[in-house]
């Protein structure tokens, strides 16, 4: 953002503060329930799904070997292979659009490709157990189904453009590397 913008943001937020009418008791309802569903938001919304998904993408990152990401995920993987698993492992978790964020996070960084962790990242919500069966339920086998071979199709082709029209794409692992000069050994004399 430049400068200029920055600088006319601030004006129109102050402008807005000085001449918003707010003992009006309208403005001040409208305050209230703002605040008010941004209290229930971080009660129910973040307490709940948040914060135990930056616990799995902890998780990930500390229990889950990079070899082991790279085995499915890198660079090297058969790309047959690390679509697919990229596109169903979402079924075993319950996460929504915002809690498989810091997961695809977590897998990234340890060495995953663009590619295959946005397939992570589009099934994960789609493809999830409760998802699934919730369709299949109100809507009928049929449309449960589709929505499971849709969300494992979408997903990879997603994934499959995002990595051919990256050009930008850097493999995490090398951008995450630290390059250290070498020491030299010290000798007393």
């Amino acid at each position: 953002m430049k400068e200029r913008t920055k600088l006319l943001l601030i004006i129109l937020v102050f402008l807005a503060c000085c001449y918003v009418p707010w003992s009006h008791p309208n403005i001040r309802q409208a305050g209230l329930e703002a605040f008010m569903m941004l209290q229930e938001y971080a009660r129910e919304h973040v307490l709940t799904c948040l914060i135990p998904a930056f616990f799995i993408a902890g998780a990930i990152a500390v229990f889950v070997s990079q070899a082991s990401v790279l085995k499915y995920f890198g660079a090297s993987a058969k790309k047959i292979l690390s679509y697919s698993v990229a596109s169903i492992s979402g079924s075993v978790l319950a996460v929504c659009s915002c809690t498989v964020l810091p997961l695809f996070a977590g897998i990234y960084t340890r060495g995953a490709g663009i590619g295959p962790a946005t397939a992570f990242l589009y099934s994960g919500p789609a493809i999830n157990v409760l998802a699934i069966v919730l369709t299949a339920r109100i809507l009928g086998w049929q449309m449960g189904l589709a929505r499971a071979i849709g969300a494992i199709f979408f997903a990879i082709i997603t994934g499959t453009f995002l990595f051919l029209f990256s050009s930008s794409y850097i493999p995490t692992s090398q951008s995450m590397s630290l390059s250290l000069p070498q020491l030299e050994s010290c000798q007393r004399s």
